[in-house]
């Protein structure tokens, strides 16, 4: 049985405050870093194409094998991968707590049929669907949310369908129905609230996941298209010219594999504090 994690401690744990410190790094660098650097991240120089990092050009991470400068292209790529991961994360989030609580709140032959079409959707190749619609609409940023978004929610439809199907048969529950409210309003007012803790957990694993979808949909050629880049796209362009260039592999595959650590461990943290089985003395 592992140690007891309370409220008050959570926070207190030394990996969670690292992983939270470097997120904020991250994110605060991606959104404002551009903003302070004296160089565009699509303006090419044609005199330092491939040149390792100098601090003296303010060229902080070198530049790309065209001459673009690599440290703003680094944080312009951690805005669109992170704003790819918040957007289809909240779209996944969306359809599937909506389905999964109508599903495990209505039972019956409504839950049976919604989960049988569930199987049939956990069946279908997801990959190649999203490739598909990437190529069909040519890498648009916005196809690319709602591609990403729309098919992985299945997991945690079935999640908050199980969750519901134990909420459902609380006293609480119970006694809302008997005074006659209706069941949509027991759902959302009594049902949801106490599922907020799964969501939450979901939603930090669900990130990382979207995180590396994307990196590789872009590593094929598929996900963000210039002069917009991703992490993905960085590593993809890194990789072509790693032996001549390798800090244009290092830099932005640094920066992904630290956030999505970062990610990882705050989710795995978050499913340990909220674990009931965690809270045993």
């Amino acid at each position: 049985m592992g140690k007891r994690v309370g409220g008050h401690t959570f926070f207190k744990r030394t990996g969670v405050r690292i992983s939270l410190g470097l997120l904020l790094v991250i994110v605060v660098l991606s959104i404002f870093g551009p903003m302070l650097s004296p160089h565009a991240y699509d303006f090419i120089y044609w005199d330092y194409m491939s040149m390792p990092p100098d601090m003296a050009k303010q060229h902080y991470f070198g530049t790309d094998m065209i001459g673009r400068d690599l440290f703003v292209r680094t944080l312009m790529a951690g805005r669109i991968s992170l704003l790819v991961a918040l957007t289809a994360t909240l779209v996944s989030l969306l359809i599937g707590v909506t389905y999964g609580l109508i599903a495990g709140f209505s039972g019956g032959r409504t839950d049976q049929i919604m989960m049988r079409f569930l199987d049939v959707l956990f069946a279908l190749p997801f990959m190649f669907i999203v490739i598909v619609l990437m190529v069909l609409f040519k890498g648009n940023i916005w196809v690319l949310f709602a591609a990403i978004g729309a098919l992985i929610w299945l997991d945690i439809a079935r999640i908050v369908r199980g969750q519901t199907i134990l909420l459902r048969q609380m006293a609480y529950v119970e006694a809302a129905q008997a005074i006659g409210q209706k069941k949509a309003r027991i759902a959302v007012r009594h049902v949801l609230p106490n599922l907020l803790g799964v969501i939450i957990v979901y939603a930090t694993l669900t990130i990382p996941q979207v995180i590396l979808i994307e990196s590789f949909l872009s590593f094929l050629g598929l996900g963000i298209q210039e002069p917009l880049t991703s992490w993905g796209a960085l590593i993809s362009e890194g990789a072509a010219d790693a032996e001549i260039a390798p800090w244009s592999l290092l830099f932005p595959s640094l920066f992904l594999i630290i956030t999505l650590l970062c990610l990882n461990h705050l989710g795995d943290g978050l499913r340990d504090y909220l674990d009931p089985k965690m809270r045993k003395t």
